[in-house]
């Protein structure tokens, strides 16, 4: 696993970001950088809770709200894999994204917030991460400076 870290500044107060980075729509928008399409599916944005990161073909991941501070912070763990949208066994022998960690954090600074991701990834996502995180993040300030 790698830790990567991406920040960016976004003309925008921390309550607005927040609403750009979780609302459903927004988070559509941002995401359709990693995959076009991409949603998710939650009871309640609640710490302990579940949430379904999908992709239109039924892929994705199962992960837990492990942390939240309503327009700070949000930490996710995720579990595990989905296909056709169904929860798979977690392999003991390959692990892959079992138990990595993705952060966003959130930190005023006067009329801007600086927002701090920090995702932790198998090596052959690396490059991808690398390259899309960056562009993802312009997309959602995009929305939140609109």
């Amino acid at each position: 696993m790698q830790n990567l870290l991406f920040k960016i500044s976004i003309n925008a107060p921390a309550e607005k970001v927040w609403k750009s980075l979780w609302e459903l729509e927004n988070y559509t928008k941002w995401t359709s950088v990693f995959c076009q399409g991409s949603y998710y599916k939650t009871d309640s944005f609640e710490q302990g809770n579940k949430i379904h990161l999908i992709a239109p073909n039924g892929g994705g991941m199962y992960s837990i709200f492990e942390k939240i501070v309503k327009n700070e912070l949000l930490v996710f763990k995720h579990l595990g894999e989905l296909e056709n949208f169904e929860e798979q066994p977690i392999d003991e022998k390959i692990q892959g994204w079992t138990n990595a960690l993705e952060s966003y954090q959130l930190k005023p600074l006067g009329n801007e917030t600086e927002l701090t991701v920090q995702v932790e990834t198998v090596e052959e996502y690396v490059d991808h991460m690398n390259r899309t995180f960056p562009l993802a993040l312009q997309e959602l300030k995009k929305i939140a400076e609109n």
